[in-house]
């Protein structure tokens, strides 16, 4: 059974979604290589006097990346990223990310300080997918379990029975199936029917997608690979079923990373977040990344291959963040005592399968 609620009347498009918050914040000017420079050293100082840590998603600037390595931070996929700053010995999580991140990392160190460099920075999978709306929809099919994505606030992980990243949600929906297990998945609708096709699970499908995997197009695929016949796809499964059909690799970012590195070829069309270069380009120099082709180009698409929230990170407000303390990510404690629950399910299905359960997120 594949079914997906209307959300018609809790969004608008993701192109007026985008809209409505870009013009809501200003973004950060561009700085030149010393005022950079500059800014780096100052934030290397607040790391330290602060007893902080910066992690960084595959997502975010180049220089935010580099400078998470830099300082003994951490670049990863957001459950990574968390699991990092719980384990490490700071007090301090600086998030550079979207703010479900942000949060995902006060539910693992619910005794940490978490700061991200904007508040603004959300996530269209996370907007799409409200809390009360959610609830009432999962209290209307009491008979399915819920499975959520990592990419959701901690409220709607706190709903939930599971929560899983990519990598580990076909095992997970797998594991469920095999019980007889109805499910509810939420949000995204390319993930959850492609999960669907893996493992012939029963569930009813949430309608969101990510604004930058859903303008991904098999059609503008086929027509670089006809420019690159030798080179390999390697898609996240957040992309539409026609753009899954045609690719060589499906798998989440880490996974991508994995098969870039260990694969034969040396062109690789990459449909994702390209900010995801930067870690590609450091493992694989010796190989060729060309993004992927959207819907459109610059200013006529809504992503161009790239979140605009993942964008409002910058070297600039990661500094204000650390002088003033400000753009601090809060979950209340029960709040995120009930998220853990599902979260804690997960990691450990993970271990008990061996599994690594690291994802786009």
């Amino acid at each position: 059974m594949t079914a997906m609620t209307d959300t018609s009347g809790i969004l608008a498009s993701d192109t007026e979604l985008v809209r409505k918050h870009l013009a809501a914040v200003t973004m950060s000017q561009p700085l030149s290589d010393v005022e950079a420079e500059v800014c780096k050293a100052r934030i290397k100082q607040l790391l330290a006097e602060k007893n902080a840590v910066l992690v960084a998603h595959y997502y975010t600037d180049s220089l935010l990346q580099a400078l998470a390595e830099e300082t003994g931070g951490l670049v990863s996929d957001s459950l990574e990223m968390a699991r990092f700053g719980r384990d490490s010995a700071a007090t301090t999580l600086v998030v550079a990310g979207v703010r479900f991140m942000g949060e995902t990392a006060c539910i693992l160190s619910p005794d940490k300080t978490v700061l991200i460099p904007t508040l603004d920075a959300t996530c269209s999978l996370d907007v799409a997918c409200p809390a009360d709306e959610f609830g009432a929809f999962c209290d209307a099919h009491p008979d399915r379990l819920v499975v959520v994505y990592a990419n959701t606030s901690a409220a709607v992980k706190a709903r939930a029975d599971w929560v899983v990243t990519s990598s580990i949600a076909v095992d997970v929906v797998e594991h469920l199936a095999a019980q007889g297990k109805k499910i509810i998945w939420a949000p995204d609708r390319h993930l959850g029917s492609y999960i669907q096709s893996r493992t012939g699970a029963d569930m009813l499908l949430w309608n969101g997608a990510c604004i930058v995997h859903e303008e991904f197009k098999a059609k503008g695929l086929l027509d670089l690979r006809a420019v690159y016949p030798d080179a390999a796809i390697l898609a996240h499964p957040e992309s539409p079923a026609s753009v899954l059909a045609i690719a060589d690799v499906i798998g989440s970012t880490t996974q991508i990373i994995r098969a870039a590195t260990q694969l034969p070829q040396t062109h690789f069309i990459v449909a994702t977040d390209k900010g995801i270069f930067y870690k590609l380009q450091q493992l694989a120099p010796d190989k060729t990344f060309i993004i992927a082709p959207t819907a459109g180009h610059d200013a006529t698409c809504r992503s161009c291959a790239h979140c605009p929230w993942m964008a409002m990170n910058s070297l600039q407000r990661l500094l204000e963040s650390l002088e003033t303390g400000s753009n601090r990510v809060s979950v209340p404690r029960a709040l995120s005592e009930r998220a853990m629950v599902p979260l804690q399910r997960m990691l450990d299905f993970a271990s008990s399968k061996q599994l690594k359960a690291t994802g786009r997120a």
